[in-house]
C-alpha cells in the first residue's frame, strides 16, 4: 500500500500532512519553506511509496478565486511536471486555518506553542488531507 502526501501551500510556509502505508489516518509530518520543498519531499519520497498528492485550494466548491489560488495552481503543476506518475488531487480547504486554530485550543496545546505559525500550517494540511480520506 501506499500512502498520500498532502500540502497546505503558502508563499512563506507549507505544511505537510501524510497519511499512514494503508491511507487511512491522517497525521501532520511537517512545516517548510518553499525552497525547502523539493529536500523535505525527496525525503518522504524516498520513505515510503506515495499513491499521490493531495493540494489545498481555497474556493473550490464555490467557484471563487483568492490571492493565493495563482500561486497553488502554479505549484500544483510543478508538482505534476516533476512526479508526472502520481496524481494531484485538489480539496477546498476554505476554513482549515480556522478549525486547525480551534482544534489546537481544543487539544490544550498552550498558547506559546499555538503561537508558532507552522503549527496551524501542519494542522490545516492535515484537515485537508482528511477531507480527502473522507470522500475517497
Amino acid at each position: 500500500m501506499a500512502r498520500y502526501i498532502a500540502f497546505d501551500y503558502g508563499t512563506r510556509r507549507i505544511g505537510i500532512a501524510v497519511t499512514d502505508s494503508g491511507a487511512i489516518v491522517a497525521a501532520p509530518e511537517c512545516t517548510c519553506s518553499p525552497e525547502e520543498l523539493p529536500t523535505v519531499l525527496s525525503r518522504l519520497l524516498e520513505a515510503e511509496p506515495c499513491a499521490g498528492f493531495v493540494v489545498g485550494m481555497p474556493g473550490l466548491i464555490l467557484g471563487t478565486t483568492t490571492d493565493s489560488t495563482a500561486p497553488i495552481r502554479a505549484f500544483v503543476d510543478q508538482l505534476r511536471k516533476a512526479h508526472p506518475g502520481l496524481p494531484v488531487e485538489l480539496v477546498d480547504e476554505d476554513d482549515t486555518s480556522r478549525e486547525a486554530s480551534l482544534a489546537m485550543v481544543q487539544s490544550g496545546m498552550r498558547k506559546s506553542k499555538r503561537r508558532k505559525k507552522g503549527q496551524l500550517d501542519q494542522i490545516a494540511a492535515t484537515l485537508i488531507l482528511q477531507r480527502f480520506l473522507d470522500r475517497r
